[in-house]
């Protein structure tokens, strides 16, 4: 979801001070957030012209009266005279216009900071510009005149203007289902598969077989991009970073070792190689060995890797943990529903620039959330490949739905407390076989605390609006996964979006149910 990055106007933009400037610099800074300063602190003569650029862009040209710079040089110059050592004269005895030449460059250094803070600051206070992003503001620019009036200009996101829709009363379809036996079999065969091993296997390939191969995608003749000895599952769909190939098992049905067979790959209309959006590139698979999976027994031993002693012990975690995927299932298609009411309105158009920058979040947040349910790195892996091949829809769609339920969260007095990051944090730590404390460190490290907070503003604005929403109950189905997600660009690994790894590395087995496969 669109990143929590909303400053103040208030905020110093980007600047490096350097040698004497930077004690000074950091006490402008604490000043002008001192409510007790602010309260002695005349208010500037601003003249400030909005231009609406966008749904969500601004342009602001912002005018400092004369009399105000002069104000700000006198009360530089006032603090530095008693205090200035200038050769020939005894501290604090020099005359100030003799201080005024020897430091004026320093001094307006100073002035340009705090008269640049404090006009951000008022500006802030006095217009109502729900700033989404740091002001846009090229410090080395701005120059304070001789004479006359001081004068700069910044960009600035800010969130859209809107009506926010009703949304109470809303007919929600929710899919339910009685977890039961053969449900917990089918999840245990997956578990017992994520520990099998692969083996080699002589005769030809077929549907759910593995296949070790060397990748190339090509463009007529020129590759685009290769990978070695890739272990690859033979599933319906192949899905890489930036595409995907249909009908993978047709085409590697019946291939054996020494064989090269060659498909088409199509690539994503948001691919980063921008030549070859919604393109076909050549895939060829150079089959170097074909294997089979074999399953281990689950004996006390493999029960003790799980964590568990007895099997109606891992029979009952099993079913925890599908009823818990059930739980997000049903809330993803709430929110599904409840997204498309509540962005029918919403036709404004969002920055393209904005859109690249909170891509990566999108794809964070969404990795967080089945994280949190308890999905298997292959099921995460599949669906980062599904938003980075839509990465604009996806992102628009995201955005718009978190300015709304934003909006809403106000409304209701919604906020995320110190519980709700350790409720979020231990299901994490659970579902990936690690500490709460280890989790906490890495979402802190990666700077994912705010989506985080996000994640848990927004799932309490979901419940919010399904208590008060109708319900018809409709049967649901575990999808058989058909899609084989690999790591890998086509187009070349230029890719726009991080990659953003759920917690434990690819082929990592952790204990836990629904893990990735152990592969040999």
């Amino acid at each position: 979801m669109a990143e929590n990055e909303n400053p103040d106007l208030n905020d110093a933009p980007n600047s490096e001070p350097t040698g004497s400037d930077e004690a000074h610099d950091q006490v402008a800074v604490d000043e002008a957030l001192s409510p007790e300063v602010e309260e002695l602190k005349p208010k500037l003569d601003l003249d400030v012209a909005i231009e609406n650029r966008s749904a969500c862009e601004r342009h602001l040209t912002v005018t400092i009266a004369r009399d105000d710079i002069d104000r700000y040089f006198d009360a530089e110059f006032s603090e530095l005279v008693p205090k200035a050592q200038v050769p020939g004269f005894r501290p604090g005895r020099a005359p100030r216009k003799l201080i005024e030449a020897r430091f004026k460059k320093d001094v307006a250094d100073r002035v340009k900071m705090n008269l640049l803070l404090d006009s951000l600051e008022q500006i802030h206070e006095e217009h109502d510009l729900s700033a989404i992003g740091e002001p846009d503001l090229d410090l080395e620019a701005v120059e304070v005149p001789e004479t006359g009036p001081l004068t700069f200009e910044f960009d600035l996101e800010v969130r859209p203007e809107f009506d926010v829709p009703d949304w109470k009363g809303m007919r929600i379809e929710k899919p339910v289902r009685q977890i039961d036996q053969a449900d917990v079999d089918r999840r245990l065969g997956r578990m017992l598969a994520d520990r099998g091993r692969l083996v080699p296997y002589d005769g030809p390939a077929e549907t759910g077989d593995y296949i070790t191969c060397n990748l190339t995608f090509r463009s007529d003749d020129r590759v685009l991009s290769e990978a070695h000895e890739e272990v690859i599952r033979i599933r319906p769909v192949l899905s890489f970073r930036d595409g995907r190939i249909e009908q993978f098992d047709q085409l590697m049905a019946g291939a054996t070792a020494g064989e090269t067979r060659t498909g088409t790959a199509l690539i994503s209309s948001d691919a980063p190689n921008e030549a070859l959006r919604g393109q076909t590139v050549t895939a060829a698979f150079e089959v170097l060995e074909v294997k089979r999976l074999q399953l281990p027994e689950l004996n006390a031993e493999l029960l003790d890797e799980f964590g568990f002693e007895l099997e109606a012990d891992l029979r009952d975690a099993i079913k925890e943990q599908l009823e818990l995927q059930l739980e997000y299932e049903q809330r993803r298609r709430a929110r599904e529903q409840i997204t498309k009411h509540l962005t029918v309105s919403a036709t404004w158009e969002l920055p393209p620039e904005m859109l690249k920058r909170q891509a990566s979040r999108e794809l964070d947040r969404a990795v967080m959330e089945l994280q949190s349910a308890g999905f298997s790195d292959d099921d995460i892996r599949a669906r980062q490949n599904q938003i980075r091949q839509n990465t604009m829809a996806e992102t628009a769609r995201a955005l718009k739905e978190h300015f709304i339920l934003e909006r809403i969260a106000e409304a209701e007095q919604i906020e995320a407390e110190p519980p709700d990051y350790d409720r979020e944090i231990e299901l994490i730590a659970v579902n990936r076989g690690e500490s709460p404390r280890r989790v906490r460190a890495k979402l802190e490290k990666s700077g994912s605390m705010d989506v985080l907070r996000n994640q848990i503003i927004e799932r309490k604005i979901i419940d919010r609006i399904l208590e008060h929403a109708e319900f018809t109950e409709v049967p649901f189905e575990f999808e058989a996964s058909d899609v084989e997600a690999i790591d890998e660009s086509a187009g070349g690994h230029g890719a726009e979006i991080p990659r953003a790894k759920p917690g434990a590395e690819p082929g990592s087995p952790s204990g836990r149910p629904g893990e990735t496969p152990y592969r040999e």
